[in-house]
Order: C-alpha cells, then structure tokens, then sequence
C-alpha cells in the first residue's frame, strides 16, 4: 500500500507542478501545494487516509474544507476549476473586500465556537446570532437572484 500512495503522490506532484503549484510531501501521506494568481496566494493541503481517500482542503487565501475524494484526479480536477475561479475572481475590482469577509467568517465561526464550548450562553442571545446567521442567507440569496453570473463550467454547490 505505502508504495502504491508514494506513486501516487509523485505523480501527482507532477501533475500540480504543471499546473504551477509548488507541491511539497508532509509525512508521506499529507500533500500541500500552492499557486499564485495574480499576487494572490492559493494553497491547498491534502491527506490520503488509511483507506486511500483524499480529504482536500483550501488553506489560502482562507481555510475551507472541501471534502473528501475517492481518486487523486478528482482531487487534482476540483483544484483546476477552483483556481479557474480564482483567476476570473481576480479580475474582479472586489477581490481583497470578497477574501477579507471570508477570512472574517471563518474568524467569526471560531469566535462562535469558543462561545459555545466555553461558556453557558443564554437562550435569547443564541437567537439573536441565528436571526443574523438567517439575515446574511437572506442576503446572500437576494445577491445571487440579482448579480451576473460569470463562471458557468460547473455548478455550485451550496447556493441552488
């Protein structure tokens, strides 16, 4: 099995490397690899498990988990159209404003989990974070219906 991922994370070194990624092997079985798109730093990590399944995440511009994978290649399929997204984000005049709210909300939902594994928060204060939670969906969905679309080579995932 060690042989087989060891082939495995060579070539796909290689193939990241193509792509411009600077790929480096952490303990064998942890992958990271970075790219820049237009001075915009895009890293991913990933780990193969015991059962050969590739867990991929987003480490830069901010950390997103993005799932788990059966093959190599759809790892190496889903970092092409996320930094195809990247690029034709870049472009936008509203990139660093875009990178600044979801480095905040990932900063936000660490803050709210220390709150719920720390302290004892009272009922009304926990409804009062969900109304707002709803109001951001709210928000967001009302963008969506009203902004131009500009990537169509494959669906999102959370907003239908």
């Amino acid at each position: 099995m060690k042989k087989s991922i060891d082939a495995e994370v060579a070539f796909t070194s290689i193939k990241l490397g193509q792509m411009g990624g600077d790929f480096k092997v952490i303990n064998g079985k942890t992958c990271y690899v970075k790219f820049n798109i237009s001075g915009i730093e895009i890293a991913y990590v990933y780990n193969i498990n015991k059962h050969g399944k590739y867990f991929l995440e987003r480490v830069f511009p901010y950390p997103i988990a993005i799932r788990e994978f059966n093959e190599e290649d759809a790892v190496i399929d889903l970092i092409k159209i996320d930094l195809e997204q990247f690029r034709n984000a870049a472009k936008s005049h509203n990139i660093n404003e875009f990178i600044e709210i979801n480095s905040r909300l990932n900063q936000t939902i660490k803050k709210f989990e220390d709150l719920f594994l720390y302290y004892n928060v009272p009922k009304n204060e926990v409804d009062t974070i969900l109304s707002w939670v709803c109001d951001i969906d709210n928000e967001i969905e009302k963008i969506k219906s009203s902004a131009e679309r500009v990537y169509n080579k494959k669906e999102p995932e959370f907003l239908k």
